[in-house]
């Protein structure tokens, strides 16, 4: 008997929004972690460099995905690290152990590098606070050193560094997962809550105009959640902008259908952190909504056996650099169009990190720069994700796994850049064996033409990218025809694809 093709269909219309999509939902992160900065976007006698010493190689690769906003500078580093360090004359500043993970911080790149950096790279910067061993007196002495024009010491002292124009960051985390029993002054739910509300106050007194990011769990596994969001909001409602999410994901047991299916669990984190800022808003019955900043995310896993075996105190040793895989791209590829999908209250997020760290890129010191495998979803959600997520009406049949019951075969989420009449789709195929027979309902978009199909696939799931061989890369070669208001395509089995249209 002949295989029953599997069959799915997409209904789109014009009117059925979820919301605006806040451009930084596409941020990264670049923590003083590895070779993050020391070997990554900062090589001083590489070829490639700037006389300050920034990769140009790294920052065209960083321009490719259009990063709208970068998280700086940690992360764990961030509880134990004293700004001043890295501020002022490098030759001057002092070489610091960096308790997070155990190395040297020699202190060359810091506040001032960063923001020069920020700009070659044509992204913005979210600054974080030390909440860990610091609290108020810093982060207001940090911002008044960014952000103040002239005529008061800090600010002063910034222009002493010459830079006399203020950095004028906006976006600010207050800390970093306090949550965490492993970050530097971890704090109960109650210490950090006041904490954060007490310095978010005197911050908003030096610079009324900045956004605040308070944070949430960790994880969704911590065994505080979602106490701990409820608990900082009760302290921190009404001064705070956003609350902050972190998961990684990863397929240790090599079981790539459940794997795939995981950002069905971050949905639910989602969903849980939206309903529990919603009943603090209930409960202070204040008519402000709290939105999200999912600002670490990223596949996780490959690199742990080795980091445990890097010696510590060095100076930028090569830690966590997992070498990505093509289902992990598929699973990045899924995670984006999660957060699209929640763009009504997720605004801002990070995929961590961005170079050599957990990261779409990487580098060779000393040589080239390279893509990896989760570098071309990213890119693609990043450039053609700009707009209005439409809710796609999805009809697909269905897996259930170790994990999840369920699971739709067919995961999509649509874009409508209305100023720029184009509309995507963004579609993966879960199956593994089989391609997906699909039809996309686009009859409210009847004036638009089919501009574009890209395809991600690869016949080996575990096929990496090397700085010598790009196995993984995407084709514009897809089937997609579009008549009478009816996209008709197929998907290849384990796939990414982006269908493009446009009048």
């Amino acid at each position: 008997m002949a295989e029953q093709q599997l069959k799915a269909k997409v209904t789109i219309d014009r009117e059925f929004k979820i919301g605006d999509i806040d451009k930084r939902l596409y941020g990264s992160f670049i923590e003083h972690l590895g070779r993050a900065v020391y070997g990554g976007i900062y090589e001083l006698n590489h070829p490639d460099s700037t006389e300050q010493g920034f990769r140009t190689d790294v920052i065209e690769l960083v321009k490719e995905l259009q990063v709208p906003i970068v998280r700086y500078p940690g992360g764990n580093m961030v509880s134990a690290y004293n700004w001043e360090d890295g501020v002022g004359p490098v030759s001057e500043r002092p070489k610091k152990l960096e308790l997070a993970w155990r190395v040297v911080e020699p202190n060359y790149i810091g506040t001032n590098e960063f923001a020069d950096w920020a700009k070659l790279a044509n992204t913005e910067v979210m600054m974080a606070v030390n909440l860990g061993t610091r609290g108020i007196d810093a982060a207001r002495n940090l911002l008044e050193y960014c952000n103040h024009p002239s005529g008061s010491y800090w600010s002063d002292l910034r222009r002493s560094h010459g830079y006399k124009e203020p950095h004028k960051f906006k976006t600010w985390c207050l800390g970093n997962e306090m949550d965490g029993p492993w970050q530097v002054g971890h704090k109960t739910a109650d210490e950090y809550g006041r904490l954060a509300l007490e310095t978010a106050k005197a911050m908003r007194l030096v610079d009324p105009t900045i956004e605040l990011v308070a944070c949430g769990s960790s994880n969704a596994n911590m065994p505080t959640f979602p106490e701990w969001e409820a608990t900082t909001l009760e302290h921190t409602y009404e001064e705070v902008d956003y609350l902050s999410l972190h998961q990684y994901y990863g397929n240790r047991s090599g079981d790539t259908a459940n794997y795939l299916a995981k950002t069905l669990e971050m949905d639910d984190f989602i969903k849980t952190v939206t309903a529990t800022c919603d009943y603090i808003k209930a409960k202070k019955r204040s008519k402000k909504t709290m939105h999200l900043s999912f600002d670490e995310w990223n596949v996780w896993f490959h690199s742990n056996q080795a980091d445990q075996e890097i010696e510590p105190w060095s100076i930028a040793p090569p830690q966590l650099e997992d070498v990505y895989t093509f289902e992990d791209a598929l699973l990045v590829g899924s995670i984006l169009m999660t957060l699209v999908r929640h763009a009504d209250r997720v605004k801002m997020a990070c995929m961590a990190q961005l170079v050599n760290v957990i990261a779409p890129i990487m580098t060779e010191t000393g040589g080239s720069a390279w893509k990896q495998t989760i570098f071309y979803p990213y890119m693609h959600v990043s450039i053609f994700g700009r707009g209005t997520s439409l809710k796609p009406v999805i009809s697909s049949p269905k897996y259930d796994s170790k994990d999840f019951t369920d699971v739709p075969y067919l995961d999509s989420a649509v874009v409508w850049n209305e100023e720029k009449d184009e509309l995507t789709i963004f579609l993966l195929n879960r199956h593994l064996q089989d391609a997906l027979d699909l039809t996309i309902d686009v009859r409210s978009f009847e004036e638009y033409k089919l501009k574009e199909h890209i395809v991600l696939e690869n016949d080996d799931l575990k096929a990496v990218n090397t700085v010598r061989q790009e196995a993984v890369k995407p084709h514009s070669n897809g089937d997609a025809s579009l008549d009478k208001g009816t996209i008709c395509t197929h998907l290849s089995k384990a796939s990414w694809n982006v269908i493009r249209l446009g009048k």
